[in-house]
């Protein structure tokens, strides 16, 4: 049968995504009372200990020297924000190995210098150039803006390697501030996950406030200083965000009525793509800007750069914002919406006009991409939204009917790629796609063939990358977060792997074609069991299914997506359970989607061919065996499973 053009009436959402980039601004921002102020100052002491301090009129900044450590934020007569008790309270910290370091380097500066000093702004820089010590092998500069009239500071660092280094590896590299815990007790990061939260004592088991769970970052709240706490489960993975939708979180003092934000108005600078999911804010009061990370993701997503591979990047700028309220109503409420208001100024500015660094290109100095997206599918599905973006050259999926536009392109040589809700696997565009400074390029119409051999038999779930369609049982009442009561993210209460073998505690999940219910009745994650004394044994899914006639001499096609995957070994039989498996993934993935609350991590595509001679007419059963059961949160999670007859071509 010829291939039908079919034109899915789909939303396109386009992401820019160099593994790492930089940002912009809007000319003047709101403080709620109207408050402005004279052109920003720059003031260098040096007793007691070297300080840099800014002073807009509206914040004064204090910043460590040469270090570049931010040690106080002085806003609406409150003497810091910040943590006064830390000395890391304001920082910039990467994690990897390369050279004669290994561990977390705090990238503490050795130089400072006035970038620029004007009537609108002051840029200032902290810097530190490799030498061959023991750092981690880095050029790194670490820049602040502070613009008139404007309640907060940008910041944004340049990381260079030369190509003559030595090998690097890095896992992580983050902006993270501690604020003062005698007044930040209220932490928003979405419109439906906002709460009052505990305090970092209360998470402290050496002095019996909190319980020890299953990992060092969950602990139970048994003795915390509010009762309103008691017995909650507190994880900081409970709070994560898809990188499309963490764009603004923060902090709230609800009685000095002010807000402290974390703003990243463009996710380019950030690695892993639009659904890659990464820490916000928790409990500290702790919040964090991460642009690399092996969150969600494991090793496969971590930055190795080897002898001869030169690299460099621009991470930011990131916009520190404060607001207050001088009125009478809930400060909650109108802080948070003047940080999504202000979120949205910052995205529409973006690129920003006032970076000083040659290395972040301006927006006449960026290029724009233009095309239309088709799906090519024998049996047409209706697609509610697709994914496009840009990315430096690699395989389909290394980034994680209508037309798309990505503006404010980085010159440079990309690959496009693209995913579409509702199909499965990944598309890149068969060209390199090369972007000049000023450049409009068009690439008309772009088509994307989804993954099939054959018409759809039967099919379980919905390709959408995420496990959230199937059944999630409720939480343990003496160890939930309330917040999550109720909430279409039920996924993120503690322990809910722990439920299977209550439900399942001597035989495993069977699920019948035409009889079962995906939402009801497959578990959203396929772990192993617990059988007691700390002992997990693997288990096995079957899918039973009929089939009234069988093509022995033609090949099937099992199309099997999975959405996360953690030290994990599937194996897949027909209609023989102890047979050698038809196909196994082998070891795969350490994303931690499990143990850490999330309903995906990296995305795998298995398209298994099915000879007919393993099925037969009737009654038939496939087997999924989770092999690996060393302990509880070895696992994976299904995004999508179709059986295929074979082709009718």
């Amino acid at each position: 049968m010829m291939l039908q053009e079919k034109m899915a009436s789909i939303s396109i959402i386009c992401f820019f995504l160099l593994l790492l980039l930089p940002i912009a601004f809007s000319e003047t921002t709101r403080n709620l009372d109207g408050t402005r102020a004279s052109a920003p100052t720059v003031q260098q002491t040096r007793r007691p200990g070297r300080e840099v301090i800014v002073d807009n009129g509206i914040i004064r900044v204090s910043f460590s020297s040469p270090q570049g450590l931010i040690t106080g934020i002085k806003y609406k007569g409150i003497d810091n924000v910040l943590n006064p008790h830390l000395r890391a309270r304001g920082y910039w910290d990467i994690t990897g190995q390369g050279g004669n370091f290994r561990g977390l380097d705090s990238i503490e500066g050795t130089n400072f210098r006035i970038i620029s000093q004007n009537e609108e702004q002051v840029e200032i820089s902290f810097y530190r150039n490799w030498n061959g010590g023991s750092h981690i092998p880095l050029n790194v500069d670490k820049r602040y803006i502070i613009r008139k009239n404007t309640p907060g500071i940008y910041t944004y660092g340049i990381f260079e390697r030369l190509p003559e280094w030595p090998e690097v590896d890095m896992g992580l590299i983050r902006l993270v501030f501690k604020l003062n815990p005698d007044r930040f007790h209220y932490m928003v990061v979405a419109d439906d996950r906002q709460r009052e939260m505990p305090t970092d004592n209360d998470r402290d088991i050496h002095l019996g406030h909190a319980k020890a769970l299953a990992y060092k970052e969950a602990v139970q709240l048994t003795y915390p200083h509010n009762s309103i706490f008691k017995n909650q489960v507190d994880d900081k993975y409970q709070y994560t965000c898809e990188i499309k939708d963490n764009k603004v979180h923060g902090w709230i003092s609800t009685e000095s009525r002010v807000g402290f934000w974390l703003i990243s108005p463009s996710g380019e600078y950030r690695s892993g793509g639009p659904i890659k999911q990464e820490l916000t804010s928790h409990v500290g009061p702790t919040a964090i800007t991460t642009f690399i990370s092996g969150h969600y993701v494991g090793q496969d997503m971590e930055t190795h750069y080897r002898t001869g591979e030169a690299w460099k990047k621009v991470l930011g700028p990131v916009f520190i914002y404060l607001n207050s309220d001088s009125t009478n109503n809930n400060p909650t409420d109108l802080l948070w919406e003047d940080a999504k208001q202000q979120t949205k100024e910052e995205v529409k500015a973006w690129p920003y006009d006032f970076v000083a660094s040659s290395d972040y290109p301006s927006r006449k100095e960026r290029g724009i991409v233009t095309g239309r997206l088709l799906i090519n599918d024998r049996v047409f599905t209706p697609g509610k939204s697709a994914y496009v973006g840009l990315a430096p050259p690699g395989l389909a999926g290394s980034w994680q009917i209508n037309f798309f536009t990505i503006n404010n392109v980085r010159p440079g040589t990309y690959n496009l790629y693209g995913f579409v809700s509702g199909f499965i696997g990944d598309f890149r565009y068969q060209n390199h796609v090369d972007v000049a400074a000023g450049s409009k390029i068009s690439l008309s119409t772009v088509v994307y063939e989804p993954p099939r051999n054959g018409p759809t038999l039967w099919e379980i779930g919905v390709p959408d990358r995420t496990a959230r369609e199937f059944f999630v049982p409720e939480p343990y009442k003496n160890t939930m977060n309330p917040l999550f009561l109720n909430h279409t993210d039920k996924f993120r209460q503690y322990g809910l792997w722990e439920r299977y073998s209550e439900l399942y505690p001597d035989r495993d999940l069977v699920y019948t074609i035409g009889a079962s219910n995906y939402s009801q009745d497959w578990f959203y994650a396929h772990v192993t069991r617990n059988i007691g004394d700390s002992t997990y044994v693997p288990t096995t899914w079957q899918i039973v299914f009929q089939l009234p006639y069988v093509n022995w001499r033609g090949s099937y096609t099992l199309q099997l997506a999975l959405a996360s995957a953690a030290r994990a070994n599937l194996q897949v039989r027909f209609n023989n359970e102890y047979s050698m498996p038809l196909f196994s993934t082998g070891n795969i993935g350490r994303d931690n989607a499990i143990a850490r609350h999330g309903i995906h991590g990296i995305y795998r595509l298995y398209s298994i061919n099915v000879p007919g001679r393993f099925l037969r007419t009737g009654t038939n059963t496939i087997y999924l065996r989770q092999a690996k059961a060393s302990g509880p949160f070895e696992g994976l999670m299904y995004d999508y499973i179709r059986l295929e007859e074979p082709s009718r071509d």
